[in-house]
């Protein structure tokens, strides 16, 4: 069973308010496959050799998931997630084997029946042994990093240039490790906590190859139009033991993505990515505790326009 929902629609409506969206799935468990997971953003199946990630609609801000789902989402997270996976892929190894449905009803057969609902939102993936730190680089001073830069002129032990202004780009980008929660919020850390957490030869691995994807990134989107601020990455080990990418990949779920032709430093800039709702959240003073708000319908067809205009700048494509 797939819980769908929809907005309500008018006559000549954007088609963003007419989409189907997926809040949550319930996929025939036993012949294989169970439940292993259900987060925030994603249901995550198991099988003997493989996860099943399914991307819903859901959207969490401030680790707490919202009412209402977003419209294409969780299609724009996948195809993001697959199309960055290839650029990068002589930096690393990844935990992705395949977003094509029928690739994956043939590895998992009992799934064959929700070829509409999983077809755009499923990934077939190694399984991973999950570092228990997220990777973070900032390559501008925005979020968590101004407010901590504000009031001490440092960011997660890492001490900057005084004057810098909000959104400011750095001279370098900065790897500024987190706590990884399950539930709640992610606590930032200095690299040394993260080197007493997973040892110095990984933590060093992963600041590089964080930051090595970060270059790249931000050197590729730039030429598209738009500025990677930040971005955040999950590292694992597959069952030889070898470091490889998890989770998703530079999509706006996990990453800043600005706007470069109204890029202007002193301020907050307009973004891509779910900011746009965080700051209506900051507007109606939500205290950030569960229940979430609902949001309004102009929120949430902004905010899929939003997902979708940034996987179609960076892409080329449209979903």
């Amino acid at each position: 069973m797939i819980k769908n929902t929809s907005l309500p629609t008018r006559p000549n409506d954007h088609p963003v308010k007419q989409a189907t969206m997926v809040w949550e799935t319930s996929l025939p468990e036993g012949k294989g496959l169970k439940l292993f997971n259900r987060g925030k953003v994603r249901d995550v199946y198991e099988t003997a050799d493989y996860l099943l990630i399914v991307t819903t609609d859901r959207l969490s801000a401030f680790d707490v998931v919202l009412p209402d789902p977003i419209p294409y989402k969780g299609k724009v997270l996948t195809a993001l997630s697959e199309f960055w996976f290839d650029i990068i892929k002589d930096i690393t190894p990844t935990h992705f084997i395949t977003a094509d449905f029928k690739a994956i009803a043939g590895k998992i057969p009992v799934v064959a029946g929700y070829e509409k609902e999983l077809t755009g939102r499923s990934m077939l993936v190694k399984k991973v042994k999950v570092f228990q730190v997220e990777c973070i680089v900032r390559g501008y001073l925005a979020g968590s990093g101004w407010s901590e830069y504000s009031k001490t002129q440092q960011v997660c032990g890492i001490k900057l240039p005084a004057g810098l202004k909000e959104s400011a780009r750095l001279a370098e980008p900065i790897f500024t490790p987190s706590t990884k929660a399950a539930s709640g919020h992610d606590e930032n850390i200095s690299f040394e906590k993260m080197v007493e957490l997973i040892g110095q030869k990984d933590a060093d691995e992963l600041k590089s190859r964080t930051l090595k994807i970060y270059q790249r990134a931000h050197k590729y989107a730039l030429a598209k139009g738009i500025i990677l601020c930040d971005t955040k990455m999950e590292w694992g080990r597959d069952a030889n033991g070898e470091i490889i990418l998890a989770d998703e990949l530079l999509t706006p779920d996990s990453s800043r993505f600005w706007p470069a032709d109204s890029y202007a430093p002193g301020k907050g800039q307009p973004s891509f990515d779910k900011q746009f709702v965080r700051d209506y959240l900051n507007s109606i003073g939500w205290d950030k505790k569960p229940p979430a708000p609902k949001l309004p319908t102009e929120i949430i067809t902004k905010t899929s326009e939003k997902y979708l205009e940034a996987y179609k700048k960076l892409t080329g494509k449209s979903l």
